[in-house]
């Protein structure tokens, strides 16, 4: 069974992908057809038109790298569990030293809903005794 759906995904993958293709290209062309004339007074496009349009806008803008919100600023669930690790190791002096740091290269650092960012304070990652003290 697994050798057939190796040989299989040579033919499906591709032939998937030109689906997917296919269906965005036909609603870039519909929605300009429908909205663009309109509201700028342009012309219709054609399939291929609205193919090379979105083929275009992903060369410019990207092919979503994206994920989650927050990622780029270290929200993630992985990025968040290595920062508790390495806070949990050091020493109170290296905490400090640490904090000091940060709020010298961060503009607001952790205040919370600062400038649109959610940014947390580094004492969520005390240990439970820490935050007895």
């Amino acid at each position: 069974m697994k050798r057939s759906f190796y040989k299989a995904r040579f033919i499906l993958f591709p032939i998937g992908a030109a689906a997917i293709l296919s269906l965005i290209s036909f609603v870039v062309m519909q929605l300009w057809n429908i909205l663009l004339p309109a509201i700028l007074h342009v012309g219709i496009i054609t399939f291929w038109q609205a193919m090379g349009i979105f083929i275009l806008c992903k060369i410019l803008f990207g092919f979503g790298k994206g994920g989650k919100p927050g990622w780029a600023r270290g929200n993630s669930p992985w990025m968040r569990k290595r920062m508790e690790e390495r806070f949990k190791n050091m020493s109170p002096e290296d905490k400090e030293r640490f904090k000091a740091k940060m709020k010298d290269r961060m503009c607001g650092w952790g205040d919370h809903h600062h400038g649109g960012f959610n940014r947390r304070p580094w004492d969520d990652f005390a240990t439970n005794e820490e935050k007895q003290d």
